[in-house]
Protein backbone atom coordinates (compact mmCIF):
# COMPACT_ATOMS: atom_id res chain seq x y z
CA UNK A 1 0.00 0.00 0.00
CA UNK A 2 3.13 2.17 0.60
CA UNK A 3 3.04 3.55 -3.18
CA UNK A 4 -1.03 2.74 -3.54
CA UNK A 5 -1.68 7.08 -2.79
CA UNK A 6 1.58 8.44 -3.99
CA UNK A 7 0.86 11.70 -5.96
CA UNK A 8 -2.77 11.19 -5.77
CA UNK A 9 -5.24 14.46 -5.13
CA UNK A 10 -7.53 13.72 -2.53
CA UNK A 11 -10.31 15.63 -1.04
CA UNK A 12 -11.70 14.43 2.12
CA UNK A 13 -15.00 16.26 4.05
CA UNK A 14 -15.21 16.09 8.09
CA UNK A 15 -11.82 16.45 8.32
CA UNK A 16 -11.16 18.69 11.47
CA UNK A 17 -11.08 15.89 13.91
CA UNK A 18 -11.68 11.83 14.22
CA UNK A 19 -11.70 9.20 11.05
CA UNK A 20 -11.66 12.05 8.90
CA UNK A 21 -8.34 13.94 10.52
CA UNK A 22 -6.82 10.53 10.56
CA UNK A 23 -7.72 9.69 7.35
CA UNK A 24 -6.35 12.97 5.92
CA UNK A 25 -2.96 12.04 7.78
CA UNK A 26 -2.51 8.84 6.53
CA UNK A 27 -2.98 9.92 3.07
CA UNK A 28 -0.43 12.73 3.50
CA UNK A 29 2.00 9.98 4.69
CA UNK A 30 1.62 7.67 1.85
CA UNK A 31 2.15 10.64 -0.34
CA UNK A 32 -0.73 12.23 -1.70
CA UNK A 33 -1.59 15.97 -2.11
CA UNK A 34 -4.60 16.28 0.73
CA UNK A 35 -7.38 18.50 1.01
CA UNK A 36 -9.49 19.13 3.92
CA UNK A 37 -13.02 20.65 4.77
CA UNK A 38 -14.77 21.34 8.08
CA UNK A 39 -16.64 23.45 10.43
CA UNK A 40 -13.84 24.58 12.85
CA UNK A 41 -11.13 26.81 11.77
CA UNK A 42 -8.95 26.17 14.48
CA UNK A 43 -9.23 22.35 14.53
CA UNK A 44 -8.73 21.79 10.73
CA UNK A 45 -5.74 24.03 11.02
CA UNK A 46 -4.07 21.11 13.10
CA UNK A 47 -4.81 18.48 10.94
CA UNK A 48 -3.51 20.36 7.96
CA UNK A 49 -0.18 21.45 9.66
CA UNK A 50 -0.13 17.78 10.51
CA UNK A 51 -0.79 16.42 7.18
CA UNK A 52 1.79 18.95 5.61
CA UNK A 53 4.95 17.71 7.54
CA UNK A 54 4.58 14.84 4.92
CA UNK A 55 2.29 16.55 2.16
CA UNK A 56 3.26 20.86 2.13
CA UNK A 57 0.89 20.73 -1.00
CA UNK A 58 -2.03 19.90 1.49
CA UNK A 59 -4.66 22.95 1.88
CA UNK A 60 -8.17 23.30 4.26
CA UNK A 61 -11.63 24.76 3.67
CA UNK A 62 -13.66 26.47 6.29
CA UNK A 63 -17.11 25.34 5.08
CA UNK A 64 -20.54 24.80 5.80
CA UNK A 65 -21.53 21.74 3.73
CA UNK A 66 -25.12 22.28 4.72
CA UNK A 67 -24.92 25.41 2.66
CA UNK A 68 -25.30 24.22 -1.12
CA UNK A 69 -23.35 27.42 -2.75
CA UNK A 70 -20.46 26.60 -0.07
CA UNK A 71 -20.11 23.17 -1.33
CA UNK A 72 -20.60 24.07 -5.06
CA UNK A 73 -17.73 26.57 -4.18
CA UNK A 74 -15.42 23.54 -2.84
CA UNK A 75 -15.81 21.34 -5.46
CA UNK A 76 -14.81 24.28 -7.64
CA UNK A 77 -11.93 25.48 -5.97
CA UNK A 78 -10.49 21.47 -5.03
CA UNK A 79 -10.00 20.79 -8.62
CA UNK A 80 -8.62 24.08 -9.32
CA UNK A 81 -6.49 24.20 -5.83
CA UNK A 82 -5.63 20.84 -6.10
CA UNK A 83 -5.41 20.23 -10.23
CA UNK A 84 -8.61 17.55 -9.62
CA UNK A 85 -10.01 15.42 -7.33
CA UNK A 86 -8.57 11.82 -7.70
CA UNK A 87 -10.48 10.31 -4.32
CA UNK A 88 -12.95 12.07 -2.67
CA UNK A 89 -13.96 11.12 1.00
CA UNK A 90 -17.24 11.90 2.42
CA UNK A 91 -16.78 11.66 5.73
CA UNK A 92 -18.69 14.78 7.32
CA UNK A 93 -22.11 13.90 9.90
CA UNK A 94 -23.76 14.27 12.35
CA UNK A 95 -25.69 11.86 14.85
CA UNK A 96 -28.68 13.54 16.51
CA UNK A 97 -29.64 10.44 18.76
CA UNK A 98 -33.28 10.42 19.44
CA UNK A 99 -35.77 8.28 20.76
CA UNK A 100 -38.40 8.03 17.43
CA UNK A 101 -41.13 9.56 19.55
CA UNK A 102 -39.05 12.52 20.51
CA UNK A 103 -37.82 13.22 16.71
CA UNK A 104 -38.92 16.29 14.89
CA UNK A 105 -39.42 16.66 11.07
CA UNK A 106 -36.49 19.63 11.65
CA UNK A 107 -34.13 17.31 13.08
CA UNK A 108 -34.41 14.53 10.64
CA UNK A 109 -34.28 17.23 7.84
CA UNK A 110 -30.90 18.62 9.35
CA UNK A 111 -29.56 15.07 9.47
CA UNK A 112 -30.25 14.52 6.17
CA UNK A 113 -28.81 17.34 4.66
CA UNK A 114 -25.47 17.16 6.71
CA UNK A 115 -25.20 13.36 6.18
CA UNK A 116 -26.93 12.30 2.99
CA UNK A 117 -27.62 15.84 0.53
CA UNK A 118 -24.51 17.07 1.13
CA UNK A 119 -22.12 14.56 0.37
CA UNK A 120 -24.37 13.42 -3.02
CA UNK A 121 -24.27 17.27 -4.17
CA UNK A 122 -20.23 17.08 -3.94
CA UNK A 123 -20.17 14.25 -5.66
CA UNK A 124 -22.19 15.19 -8.20
CA UNK A 125 -20.32 18.25 -8.80
CA UNK A 126 -17.10 16.13 -9.12
CA UNK A 127 -18.29 13.44 -10.94
CA UNK A 128 -17.70 15.04 -14.32
CA UNK A 129 -13.94 15.40 -13.98
CA UNK A 130 -13.72 12.03 -12.76
CA UNK A 131 -15.74 10.56 -15.69
CA UNK A 132 -13.90 12.87 -18.18
CA UNK A 133 -10.38 11.49 -16.52
CA UNK A 134 -11.78 8.23 -16.81
CA UNK A 135 -10.32 7.25 -12.94
CA UNK A 136 -11.41 8.10 -9.35
CA UNK A 137 -13.08 6.73 -6.35
CA UNK A 138 -15.71 8.26 -4.50
CA UNK A 139 -15.39 7.06 -0.56
CA UNK A 140 -18.82 7.73 1.03
CA UNK A 141 -18.79 7.19 4.85
CA UNK A 142 -22.08 5.29 5.84
CA UNK A 143 -22.26 3.32 9.47
CA UNK A 144 -23.40 0.11 10.55
CA UNK A 145 -26.17 2.05 11.87
CA UNK A 146 -27.73 1.80 8.26
CA UNK A 147 -27.42 -2.15 7.59
CA UNK A 148 -28.21 -2.73 11.61
CA UNK A 149 -31.40 -0.40 11.94
CA UNK A 150 -29.84 1.17 15.71
CA UNK A 151 -32.27 1.94 17.71
CA UNK A 152 -32.38 5.62 19.40
CA UNK A 153 -30.86 6.51 15.96
CA UNK A 154 -33.88 6.58 13.37
CA UNK A 155 -32.92 9.79 11.69
CA UNK A 156 -29.23 8.73 11.63
CA UNK A 157 -29.95 4.93 10.69
CA UNK A 158 -31.93 6.14 7.58
CA UNK A 159 -29.28 8.95 6.29
CA UNK A 160 -26.64 6.80 6.76
CA UNK A 161 -28.78 4.12 4.73
CA UNK A 162 -29.82 6.45 1.88
CA UNK A 163 -25.99 7.32 1.45
CA UNK A 164 -25.06 3.88 1.15
CA UNK A 165 -27.72 2.45 -1.13
CA UNK A 166 -26.78 5.75 -3.41
CA UNK A 167 -23.50 4.66 -3.55
CA UNK A 168 -23.93 0.97 -4.59
CA UNK A 169 -26.55 2.20 -7.10
CA UNK A 170 -24.38 4.64 -8.69
CA UNK A 171 -21.06 2.18 -8.46
CA UNK A 172 -23.05 0.31 -11.19
CA UNK A 173 -23.84 3.39 -13.31
CA UNK A 174 -20.10 4.04 -13.33
CA UNK A 175 -19.43 0.42 -14.01
CA UNK A 176 -16.86 0.99 -16.72
CA UNK A 177 -16.26 4.49 -16.62
CA UNK A 178 -12.81 4.03 -14.33
CA UNK A 179 -14.35 5.72 -11.53
CA UNK A 180 -15.20 3.45 -8.89
CA UNK A 181 -16.95 3.33 -5.54
CA UNK A 182 -16.30 2.52 -1.86
CA UNK A 183 -18.77 2.79 0.75
CA UNK A 184 -17.38 2.36 4.74
CA UNK A 185 -19.35 1.05 7.17
CA UNK A 186 -17.61 1.84 10.60
CA UNK A 187 -19.20 1.01 14.10
CA UNK A 188 -18.59 2.55 17.40
CA UNK A 189 -14.80 4.06 17.25
CA UNK A 190 -13.10 6.39 19.70
CA UNK A 191 -14.54 9.90 18.20
CA UNK A 192 -16.36 12.42 19.76
CA UNK A 193 -19.13 12.00 17.75
CA UNK A 194 -20.60 9.37 20.81
CA UNK A 195 -20.41 11.93 23.19
CA UNK A 196 -21.89 15.38 21.34
CA UNK A 197 -24.03 17.55 23.44
CA UNK A 198 -27.84 17.54 22.12
CA UNK A 199 -27.95 13.85 21.41
CA UNK A 200 -29.06 11.03 23.46
CA UNK A 201 -26.37 9.42 26.04
CA UNK A 202 -24.89 6.79 23.66
CA UNK A 203 -25.22 3.21 26.05
CA UNK A 204 -24.39 0.20 24.09
CA UNK A 205 -21.59 -2.19 25.55
CA UNK A 206 -19.46 -2.51 22.15
CA UNK A 207 -16.32 -1.81 23.03
CA UNK A 208 -14.76 1.29 20.91
CA UNK A 209 -11.68 0.74 18.47
CA UNK A 210 -9.57 3.43 18.19
CA UNK A 211 -9.32 5.81 15.39
CA UNK A 212 -5.52 4.23 14.03
CA UNK A 213 -7.52 0.85 14.01
CA UNK A 214 -10.14 2.22 11.97
CA UNK A 215 -7.84 3.97 9.52
CA UNK A 216 -5.92 1.24 8.82
CA UNK A 217 -8.81 -0.90 8.12
CA UNK A 218 -10.47 1.87 5.47
CA UNK A 219 -7.44 2.87 4.08
CA UNK A 220 -6.62 -1.52 3.33
CA UNK A 221 -10.13 -1.29 1.39
CA UNK A 222 -9.59 1.54 -0.52
CA UNK A 223 -6.17 0.32 -1.48
CA UNK A 224 -7.45 -2.74 -2.60
CA UNK A 225 -10.71 -1.15 -4.18
CA UNK A 226 -13.36 -2.52 -2.98
CA UNK A 227 -16.85 -1.91 -2.56
CA UNK A 228 -17.67 -2.46 1.12
CA UNK A 229 -15.48 -1.95 4.34
CA UNK A 230 -16.77 -2.99 7.75
CA UNK A 231 -14.84 -1.40 10.47
CA UNK A 232 -14.33 -3.59 12.53
CA UNK A 233 -14.63 -6.49 9.65
CA UNK A 234 -16.87 -8.75 12.32
CA UNK A 235 -19.95 -6.52 11.66
CA UNK A 236 -20.59 -7.33 8.15
CA UNK A 237 -21.69 -10.86 9.82
CA UNK A 238 -24.41 -8.92 11.69
CA UNK A 239 -25.38 -6.96 8.74
CA UNK A 240 -25.42 -10.34 6.62
CA UNK A 241 -27.55 -11.64 9.76
CA UNK A 242 -30.03 -9.11 9.68
CA UNK A 243 -30.70 -9.87 6.02
CA UNK A 244 -31.59 -13.25 6.53
CA UNK A 245 -33.98 -12.92 9.24
CA UNK A 246 -34.86 -9.42 9.52
CA UNK A 247 -37.37 -9.83 11.87
CA UNK A 248 -36.02 -12.08 14.04
CA UNK A 249 -32.87 -9.86 13.82
CA UNK A 250 -35.24 -6.64 14.88
CA UNK A 251 -36.73 -8.55 18.02
CA UNK A 252 -33.44 -9.66 19.72
CA UNK A 253 -32.61 -5.53 19.20
CA UNK A 254 -35.71 -4.79 20.62
CA UNK A 255 -35.40 -7.26 23.48
CA UNK A 256 -31.77 -6.05 24.00
CA UNK A 257 -33.27 -2.64 24.58
CA UNK A 258 -35.91 -3.73 26.60
CA UNK A 259 -33.12 -5.71 28.94
CA UNK A 260 -30.89 -2.75 29.28
CA UNK A 261 -33.56 -0.64 30.31
CA UNK A 262 -35.11 -2.75 33.10
CA UNK A 263 -34.76 -1.81 37.07
CA UNK A 264 -31.60 -3.61 38.15
CA UNK A 265 -32.44 -6.17 41.04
Amino acid sequence: MSDTFAGLRVLITGGSSGIGAGLAEAFAAAGATVGIAARRHDRLSEVLERCRVHSPGSTMWTIDLTDDASVDRLAAEAVETLGGVDILVNNAGIPKRRHVTRLDAATVASVMAVNYLSPVRLTLALLPHMIERGSGRIVNVSSVAAPLSSPGEAAYDASKAALAVFSEAMAVDLWDTGVNVTVVYPGVVDTELFTLPDNDPFTDDVEAITVDEAVRTIMGGIADGVLSVYVPEYFAQFATQKAQDPEGFLAGTAAYVRAKAAPRK
